[in-house]
């Protein structure tokens, strides 16, 4: 279930700012808020806060979209792409009511001289529009805040038609970040801007590489060389270094609860976000059933990094019941599953997502969740990083949209990506434990592990074709983006990689059963036998784009008729 259930509150003279969703919703079809009396700098951090809440696993749309890419396993919701309009009813209103005081911001700010305010929510406003048309498609734009004017019941704009517009708004974001007028220091953000701290220079960096992902994922359906050419040709207008990454921190700050959604796991009374077993085993390396995968027998040493055991190393405890998919510590059940051990409560041996996707621990071996605050939930979600923008290039290299060398772009590319997981540790998580670093004290020396791990993969791409290359490409993206779960779902829809498990595939599925490692389990083995094969089945194919708000439709006369089925309904830069 696509539900935030947190909710980032102002409350002043009587009004409420909603950061994310609940269950009495924000109608967009309804003025409810018209938050002219806040300052401009309060209006900027919950509207930064909002988009970051909206967009995490846990609670925002990553929760469901992390299981249609196949990071995690649930039961019931996103489970074999289960999930109707109503559940999307938190992101939807979450997002337009950032929007909606994204706009006071526009309108209030050039009239304080504070240009830079209305530059930063022009970009973020782009953004966020960018992110809906991306899940959505067609969504009210144009005719959307115009109560002043009338307008009660937004139209439904093409989003064709609304990705130009969107590029323009960027571009005028950064003439008012540059606008001599608002240059005067005590008319800038500084710790309100809680994505930048105010820097002007990251800013426009970030608006850059925004629009270089915007044209990047138009490529198949327009001519993009020139927009792409020219953006490249200027690289330090662009995010160009790790500490650059366009992100939205967490973190506990007094007695506010602002740590990152996904987190919660970690505090639940019934967790439900089983790491998928699909992610699992890319990154170490095996393939228990028929199918191959891609980088088979190249063991990715970010795994502790990524997934946190409950079950220890050594002598693992036994689990509470008998598990659906177990491979010593590492516990989960397979996505689309119908086997008798699915729904068996495993409270305190599922595996969780660790320290990197949400901020939880570092696995140590040792197991169990007794010291949470190892884990900070600081892991802050990451909208655009620099191992992206090289993953960007190196997919329009490989795609001959532009010149270049994709097999450097890809090292660099992974080179960042761990690069990317020390920063996130030691910048903002900031645990209580011990965590080694992936990239060396100076950042520039990779472990052994990490040396051959990025050899590994680059074999696998020097000995592939065209659709290979892109397929490694693609994959090495998914697996840094995990936590951040939009760009991934946009990708594999535009893309068709990485490669997603499918039951219904008979190499991945052989008779619609998946089988578990088969000496993955100590304890069954002590016992002479082997974890049976698993059924799965799926009746559904792939969504191409969520459903729209249930709300939304039942409020607006002018909303479209409910997609009849959403693996029909293709966003517009789909061929």
């Amino acid at each position: 279930m696509i539900l935030n259930k947190k909710i980032l509150y102002i409350v002043t003279a009587g009004l409420f700012l909603f950061g994310t969703g609940c269950k009495k919703y924000l109608d967009v079809n309804t003025n409810l808020n018209n938050p002219t009396s806040l300052p401009v700098s309060v209006l900027l951090t919950g509207a930064e806060r909002s988009l970051g809440n909206n967009m995490t696993m846990g609670s925002g749309l990553s929760a469901g979209l992390a299981c249609y890419i196949h990071w995690h396993s649930v039961r019931g919701g996103a489970d074999a792409y289960g999930l109707k309009g109503d559940n999307m009813d938190g992101s939807w209103f979450g997002f337009y009511s950032l929007i909606s005081n994204l706009n006071v911001i526009i309108n209030q700010a050039p009239g304080e001289s504070r240009y830079a305010y209305a530059g930063i929510a022009k970009i973020l406003k782009a953004y966020a529009y960018s992110v809906m048309v991306d899940v959505w498609g067609d969504i009210p734009f144009s005719e959307f805040d115009q109560f002043k004017n009338g307008i009660k019941q937004p139209k439904f704009d093409d989003d064709a038609a609304i990705y130009p517009q969107l590029l323009t708004m960027i571009d005028a974001g950064i003439a008012d970040l540059n606008n001599p007028a608002g240059a005067l220091a005590a008319l800038r953000p500084t710790t309100d801007d809680v994505i930048y701290g105010g820097s002007i220079s990251k800013w426009i960096k970030a608006a850059n590489t925004i629009k270089l992902k915007l044209y990047t994922q138009v490529r198949l359906v327009q001519n993009v060389t020139p927009q792409v050419t020219a953006l490249l040709a200027s690289p330090s207008t662009l995010i160009n270094a790790t500490n650059e990454t366009f992100l939205m921190p967490f973190g506990p700050l007094g007695a506010a609860d602002d740590r990152n959604n996904g987190f919660d796991d970690y505090f639940a009374s019934q967790r439900n976000q089983h790491v998928s077993p699909w992610l699992y085993e890319i990154m170490k390396g095996i393939s228990p059933n028929p199918y191959t995968h891609i980088f088979n027998g190249i063991a990715d040493p970010r795994i502790p990094y990524y997934i946190f055991n409950q079950l220890a190393v050594s002598s693992p405890a036994v689990p509470p019941n008998t598990t659906e998919y177990r491979d010593g510590p590492f516990v989960s059940i397979y996505f689309s599953s119908r086997g008798p051990n699915r729904d068996g409560s495993q409270q305190t041996a599922i595996s969780l997502f660790g320290i990197y996707p949400v901020g939880g621990r570092y696995d140590d071996g040792v197991g169990q969740v007794t010291s949470p605050a190892s884990g900070t939930g600081a892991g802050p979600y990451r909208f655009i990083t620099y191992a992206d923008k090289l993953y960007l290039e190196a997919e329009l290299i490989n795609a001959g949209v532009i010149a270049g060398d994709a097999r450097a772009k890809l090292a660099a590319a992974m080179a960042a990506s761990f690069e990317q997981v020390d920063y996130v540790i030691t910048g903002f998580v900031k645990p209580s434990q011990t965590v080694p670093l992936l990239m060396g004290a100076n950042g520039a020396t990779p472990t052994a592990a990490v040396t051959s791990y990025i050899n590994g993969v680059l074999g696998v791409y020097d000995a592939g074709n065209t659709a290979k290359k892109l397929e490694v490409i693609m994959t090495q993206k998914w697996l840094s983006s995990v936590g951040s779960a939009v760009d991934a779902y946009t990708d594999y829809r535009r893309t068709g990689y990485p490669v997603l498990f499918n039951p219904n595939n008979a190499l991945m599925a052989p008779g619609g059963r998946v089988q578990p490692p088969l000496n993955g389990n100590p304890i069954l083995n002590a016992l002479g036998q082997t974890q049976p094969s698993v059924p799965a089945i799926l009746t559904t194919n792939y969504p191409q784009s969520l459903p729209w708000s249930q709300v939304e439709r039942e409020l607006n006369a002018n909303a479209p008729a409910q997609k009849p089925d959403p693996s029909q309904y293709k966003i517009f830069w789909k061929p």
